[in-house]
């Protein structure tokens, strides 16, 4: 099994990574939910849902439309002859060695969420990931019933009052808000894996980001196509984007809670506990 490529962390590359973000987060329904025994929830910033704060969004259009550009022109045949070129066995196996390295990143901040359980999924299956998935070449942990998610910096800090700020697009990188901006600075300065004894110092660290850039344009790719076709993609981008990010936000804080995407049939009878392989769930 491999990694949801949809849950690839958005680390840029692309005017398409909003649009992706949006679909994630439309995927699953939500509803009010109870703090969870991990610490009481904080209240999460929710204002920017209802209309992006972009006070440069002349210069955000210029610069999305150069990037979309240089996506057209440069990026997107490159990625597309990627495709061609490699089976998807090989691209599934690049995609869960990729993800398995953020799990440590993952795990510091649901630490610094107050999200201990959390935190020890991410741990447990960087542990089985990395020793009985080879590397993480197989996600075996998914098997054993420990699912994966992404926790960000940017969420934390939302997940404490921290408002979004500005919405700004950056060249080639893509959508971010202030908060976002400064939390993907921290994350990449205090990345775990980052800090292993000449990982720095090595191809390590860029071989990884190259790989992770291209995974994520690869998962992106149908929706790209779909945003092209938007009377105003721009907008669509920035408020996909933002919805996300508070979605996002609102899973930090217990203000929502991610549903099943069916219900079993009336008169099924119901499991009275949760299969004892699985760790229980962890609302914040």
């Amino acid at each position: 099994m491999i990694p949801d490529k949809g849950r690839l962390r958005l680390s840029g590359w692309s005017p398409g990574l909003a649009l992706v973000a949006a679909l994630l987060a439309g995927s699953a329904r939500a509803q009010a939910a109870p703090p969870a025994p991990d610490g009481a929830a904080l209240p999460g910033p929710n204002a920017e849902l209802a209309q992006p704060y972009d006070p440069w969004e002349g210069l955000n259009r210029r610069v999305f439309a150069f990037s979309n550009g240089l996506d057209h022109h440069l990026i997107g045949p490159v990625v597309h002859g990627y495709m061609r070129a490699t089976p998807l066995p090989i691209r599934n196996r690049v995609t869960s060695v990729v993800y398995n390295l953020w799990e440590p990143g993952n795990a510091l901040d649901d630490l610094l969420q107050a999200h201990p359980r959390r935190a020890a999924k991410s741990t447990a299956r960087f542990a089985i990931n990395s020793t009985i998935g080879l590397l993480g070449l197989f996600d075996v942990a998914t098997g054993m019933g420990i699912e994966g998610h992404d926790s960000d910096f940017g969420q934390t800090l939302g997940r404490y009052g921290a408002q979004a700020g500005p919405y700004l697009y950056v060249p080639v990188i893509g959508p971010l808000d202030l908060r976002d901006g400064i939390g993907r600075v921290v994350d990449i300065v205090i990345d775990p894996v980052s800090l292993i004894p000449g990982a720095s110092r090595t191809s390590f660290k860029t071989s990884r980001a190259v790989l992770g850039g291209l995974e994520s344009r690869v998962a992106q790719d149908t929706a790209l196509r779909a945003l092209d076709d938007g009377i105003d993609p721009y907008a669509t981008a920035r408020s996909a984007y933002t919805q996300h990010r508070v979605f996002v936000v609102q899973q930090a804080t217990g203000a929502v809670a991610e549903l099943p995407d069916f219900e079993p049939p009336s008169g099924e009878p119901q499991p009275s506990m949760p299969p004892l392989d699985k760790l229980p769930p962890d609302k914040p």
